[in-house]
């Protein structure tokens, strides 16, 4: 019997080493009994059960059934071990092999045997004819059985050298399968720059690249004690809500992949289960394998993919090397990723810095915002700024210094503070300003250049002077108290650091009660391709569009709307919006303040009768915080009364010095619902902010005595429909 355990293994893989019938070697027997003339032959090879009978004719039963052949003695095996011919005319008269079990048990007697070899030229078995009476083998007889022997290792051979070449092309597409992924892998995280892409590429990858019909991620915590799922959408049904953070010496399989760096590999969910059956009632019936690849970067696990098959697995090392590829690039995207976060984060904290807190002033209500290039650093060029330079004047600037890097930043904070200062020390027109703005600018060394508008604010006589210069600026917008836009287009001046010493011209305009004034840098609308009158136009239609929208929602929703998902620029937005007092003038003691507006039956006028609420809340010196609470509870009375009362509808406010009060009247007699809805119902809650919020609140029907009539001792005059009103106490 052959000691190389190699040799056993290759007979297996051609499909020698099980005791089943072969028809080829099956011919060679038969053509060894014809030719032979022998009773019985035998092509076998030798494995550890024994001697599988791969060619066999003339055998006894059951040999010739079950081909093998399990107490073989040292007949057979001697031509094997010893790689030679054996050649016996009487096998009894060997005083060895006498009493050998196929010579004592099956009546053998004569038999011719040559060695079969196999690739590697090692004896594995042999061919043997076999007579069960003395016989004397004639020169013919043994060469034949040496030609035939010589067949059944030429058929071995060539078996293995299929198996090889099969064994090698398999490895081949193996191979060149796992480099595609690889590949593939590489090209799919190269432009994962965010946790949000990393763990669309791991689900994409996971699910259609590996096979896994479903596919989770999980994130170390920063405190490094737990380990959290970022999303449950691509996750296994049924995957429970609560289960979504996880404690790292919890019993959960996520959590000891995360603890001990080791993948944990489950071929079915009873497998999972024997090893975690708190899970028991948590999994998805329906699911079979898992796999718990933890993510780790410098030693440390900082992430687990988790996989899930619909049905069983076996062991299978190709897909473990994919996963394995899988959780390595997933490492080194996640530390890219979380260094450019770092970074971005770093460069909003400066951008943050560098544009300042807009001032509070007394009836304007303000909102800015800054949104860097999507493909920077977060960081750029545009600023806005606001100087209130006294009680009845301020100063609003924008700008836009070439560039959108951090060279571009630093520059645009050193020319944003020196107009700021001058803005504040010098009581000049715009144009003077902007023109110290540039000497400075070439004087000190600076050499920026770009484009600016500065603008003074001015209260005159119950409106507002708008005194403006642009240095190659777009032109400003004014959205009129009547949903109307007006474009502020003069002829720009020279932009900033081209020529210091170039003349610089001023332009007034009027705003009033309600009017909103908007800077804003190019990079808010402007669009490859088009003209600049072109995106003016759509700046201008979408401004219009959104002229019921409060102020300090104004400049996000503006970017959001007109500047894409891949924005190659920065953009600086800034909202000044002159607010309507009250008509009655602020409270004193012994007389309120109030004010009265009609509302149009849509839903589309609760927008501008909240703002005007807000605006006579302002003028008669309610703080803002108060304001808040106001604005929700005004939102909410209004859409009721227009969703669910009848026309006309009017509101009305109500301030003193103790206390305000707001009230929707309505032409319907239906009272409103103390109700408590449920998570998906979709309204019934407004009635509830009333009741948590409200100092006090009621409703007042008309034709009756209302509240503070009966307060007066005075009757109430007949009329239909009633009043929603809630109060709040100023102090």
């Amino acid at each position: 019997m052959p000691t190389d355990l190699q040799a056993l293994r290759d007979l297996e893989h051609v499909g020698l080493g099980a005791p089943i019938a072969d028809e080829a070697f099956d011919r060679f027997a038969r053509l060894v009994r014809r030719h032979l003339k022998v009773p019985a032959a035998v092509v076998y090879f030798v494995v550890p059960e024994g001697q599988v009978l791969a060619g066999a004719s003339g055998m006894p039963e059951p040999l010739q059934s079950k081909r093998l052949l399990q107490y073989p003695g040292t007949l057979t095996t001697l031509i094997a071990t010893r790689a030679e011919p054996l050649v016996l005319s009487d096998a009894r008269l060997d005083p060895v092999l006498r009493d050998c079990y196929l010579v004592r048990e099956m009546g053998l007697v004569a038999v011719a045997g040559y060695p079969v070899f196999d690739l590697r030229g090692r004896a594995v078995g042999a061919l043997c004819a076999v007579v069960d009476e003395p016989r004397e083998w004639s020169e013919d007889d043994r060469a034949s059985l040496a030609d035939l022997a010589a067949a059944c290792t030429a058929e071995l051979r060539l078996r293995a050298e299929r198996e090889r070449a099969r064994r090698i092309q398999q490895t081949a597409v193996r191979a060149n399968r796992r480099s595609r992924f690889l590949l593939s892998l590489s090209e799919a995280f190269a432009n994962a720059n965010t946790m949000d892409q990393v763990e669309a590429v791991i689900v994409e990858v996971g699910t259609a690249g590996i096979g896994a019909r479903y596919c989770a991620f999980a994130v170390a915590d920063a405190d490094g004690r737990g380990i959290t799922y970022r999303s449950l959408v691509h996750a296994e049904p049924q995957f429970p809500q609560r289960m979504r953070q996880a404690k790292l010496d919890d019993h959960r399989p996520v959590s000891e992949a995360a603890r001990t760096g080791r993948p944990l590999l489950f071929r079915t969910s009873d497998e999972m289960l024997s090893a975690f059956p708190a899970l028991t009632d948590l999994c998805d019936p329906g699911v079979g394998a898992r796999a718990f690849l933890p993510v780790v970067t410098a030693g440390v696990v900082v992430a687990v993919i988790v996989l899930a098959w619909e049905r069983d697995r076996g062991p299978d090392k190709d897909s473990y090397a994919l996963q394995t590829g899988l959780a390595h690039y997933t490492g080194h995207a996640l530390e890219r990723a979380r260094l450019l976060e770092e970074r971005r984060e770093s460069a909003k904290t400066l951008q943050r810095a560098m544009l300042s807190r807009l001032p509070e002033v007394p009836h304007l209500d303000m909102a800015a915002t800054y949104s860097p290039a999507t493909r920077s650093d977060q960081i750029g060029g545009d600023w806005y700024d606001a100087v209130a330079v006294d009680d009845d004047a301020t100063m609003f600037m924008i700008g836009d210094v070439t560039g959108h890097d951090m060279r571009a930043a630093a520059k645009m904070g050193q020319l944003r503070s020196l107009l700021r200062a001058f803005a504040w020390s010098h009581d000049e027109s715009p144009s003077a300003l902007l023109s110290l703005l540039d000497k400075a600018n070439a004087g000190l060394g600076l050499l920026a250049s770009g484009t600016a508008v500065v603008a003074r604010l001015e209260r005159v006589a119950g409106s507002y002077q708008l005194t403006w210069s642009t240095a190659g600026h777009p032109p400003p917008l004014v959205l009129r108290e009547d949903g109307s836009v007006e474009r502020l287009s003069v002829q720009p001046d020279m932009m900033l650091g081209v020529r210091p010493t170039a003349k610089r011209t001023d332009h007034v305009t009027t705003l009033h009660p309600g009017d909103t004034l908007l800077l804003y840098t190019d990079g808010l609308a402007e669009q490859r391709g088009t003209t600049p009158d072109q995106w003016l136009n759509r700046l201008q239609k979408t401004l219009g569009v959104l002229g019921d929208t409060a102020t300090a929602a104004l400049p996000v929703t503006l970017v959001r709307r007109l500047a894409s998902d891949e924005q190659r620029d920065d953009v600086a937005v800034l909202a000044v919006r002159v607010r309507a007092a009250s008509p009655s003038g602020p409270p004193s003691p012994g007389r309120p303040a109030t004010a009265e507006r009609k509302l149009a039956p849509s839903l589309c006028d609760v927008g501008p009768a909240r703002i005007w609420v807000d605006d006579v809340l302002e003028s008669c010196g309610v703080p803002m915080p108060l304001r808040r609470t106001v604005m929700l509870l005004t939102s909410e009375a209004l859409t009721n009364a227009v969703d669910h009362g009848q026309a006309p509808f009017t509101a009305t406010v109500e301030v003193d010095m103790q206390r305000l009060r707001v009230g929707v009247r309505d032409s319907s007699t239906a009272q409103p619902e103390l109700r408590d809805p449920t998570v998906t119902d979709f309204g019934g809650r407004g009635v509830q902010f009333l009741e948590r919020l409200a100092s006090r609140w009621g409703v007042d029907r008309h034709g009756e005595p209302t509240t503070t009539q009966q307060r007066a001792g005075r009757r109430g005059s007949r009329r239909t429909g009633k009043t929603v009103w809630f109060e709040l106490d100023l102090h």
